[in-house]
């Protein structure tokens, strides 16, 4: 197998809309990194406020006429063992963006990469016999660089395999790519049959 560069006039002739003005677009594609990355956060951080944590709520000693600093009861956050003065409790980090966004971030991203010379594209990619050390032989004849994006209309179980222990390379359905994605990796591949649910996804 072997690799051509994939430049913003092969994108053209390919159906791509392609976004060239430098600045639209960056808007939607940190809207859409962002909210992705807000939503993978589990939220789950928790701690417990003085009406939580174990223990009695009597007062540890009168209010005046000892000297000391007044007190209340023992599950104060001063004391140890205390509560917790507003520290996190459970919520959802989750941000929603709106179609019309996502698809103007996608398909600037990947405009940008191909803009920079980054993407390249084959006729078809495929490991046949399963093994890692013929999946990187492969990718040293496509792509000089070791992070990389593949993206094809689907895979065969022998490529996957092949790819599992390669963790500077990524394989992606076009109909499942998403703009970190193609943002996170030095070089991208992309197979002939992927380029018309590319094409449409970026319509």
């Amino acid at each position: 197998m072997s690799a051509t560069p994939f430049t913003i006039e092969d994108a053209k002739a390919a159906n791509f809309s392609v976004v060239e003005e430098a600045t639209k677009g960056r808007q939607a594609v940190h809207d859409v990194v962002v909210a992705m990355q807000a939503n993978r956060r589990a939220g789950t951080a928790c701690t417990k406020t003085r009406g939580k944590v174990r223990g009695s709520n009597r007062k540890l000693w009168r209010q005046k006429g000892t000297g000391r600093a007044r007190v209340g009861d023992r599950r104060s956050p001063i004391w140890v063992g205390g509560g917790v003065a507003h520290g996190p409790i459970p919520h959802s980090y989750a941000k929603s963006v709106n179609k019309q966004t996502k698809r103007l971030a996608f398909r600037k991203a990947l405009s940008e990469r191909i803009l920079a010379g980054d993407v390249h594209v084959a006729d078809a990619f495929a490991v046949g016999d399963g093994k890692t050390k013929s999946f990187v032989k492969e990718l040293a004849g496509l792509h000089g660089t070791p992070k990389v994006l593949i993206i094809a209309a689907a895979f065969d179980d022998k490529t996957y395999l092949a790819a599992r222990n390669v963790g500077t390379a990524l394989l992606m359905t076009a109909s499942e790519v998403n703009v970190e994605q193609l943002l996170r990796y030095d070089g991208i591949i992309i197979a002939r049959d992927a380029f018309d649910t590319l094409a449409a996804r970026t319509a």
